[in-house]
């Protein structure tokens, strides 16, 4: 699921989870599936998927538990929907970095 973007994949992986627990998909207290199971879902490394979770924590949307798992928090206030704003500089970012790419990809075939 982790896809070329230019994105950072654990980046990716947080982006999915913060919005399946935004839906309610992830409701408060329930656990998240275990690394390896997320790690198979997304395609992704086992680092990968910690990175993600990790950023999750950061914005304490989830919590972890000795021995027992991670979990979404009871008091997680879902991050509010992009403003219209920072969706046009979100798409302006991935055009530039598309753009960078290109030029990148022309010079590497001049060398």
């Amino acid at each position: 699921m982790v896809k070329n973007t230019g994105r950072a994949g654990y980046l990716q992986i947080a982006d999915d989870l913060r919005e399946q627990i935004r839906r309610g998909s992830l409701a408060p207290g329930d656990p998240l599936p275990s690394t390896t199971q997320l790690a198979t879902t997304y395609d992704a490394s086992l680092s990968v998927v910690k990175l993600a979770v990790g950023v999750l924590r950061t914005e304490g949307l989830v919590i972890g538990q000795q021995g027992k798992g991670v979990f979404v928090r009871e008091d997680a206030a879902p991050a509010p929907p992009a403003s219209d704003e920072l969706a046009e500089i979100r798409a302006t970012l991935r055009d530039l970095s598309a753009r960078l790419e290109r030029v990148e990809s022309q010079l590497a075939d001049r060398e």
